[in-house]
């Protein structure tokens, strides 16, 4: 039978996956407000500023990788 883990780690890993699941609400969270405000623009017939939006936020998602797969630093 598999050893309980120390009460100390097992708090320590809950931490970690609390914080990753606050980040992951936060992105969430500003991507829906994204898809939000692009529709706005799109329905005011501002499509230029629709399309610029839409770009930030394919680079916002580029830049946000550890969030959406944990990245283990050197």
């Amino acid at each position: 039978m598999p050893a309980k883990p120390e009460p100390r780690a097992a708090e320590s890993e809950a931490t970690r996956l609390l914080r990753e699941l606050e980040a992951a609400e936060a992105y969430e969270q500003q991507l829906r407000q994204t898809i939000v405000a692009v529709r706005d623009q799109l329905a005011a017939g501002h499509t230029e500023r629709a399309l610029s939006m839409l770009n930030e936020a394919l680079n916002y998602i580029d830049s946000a990788t550890d969030v959406v797969v944990p990245h283990k630093g050197p």
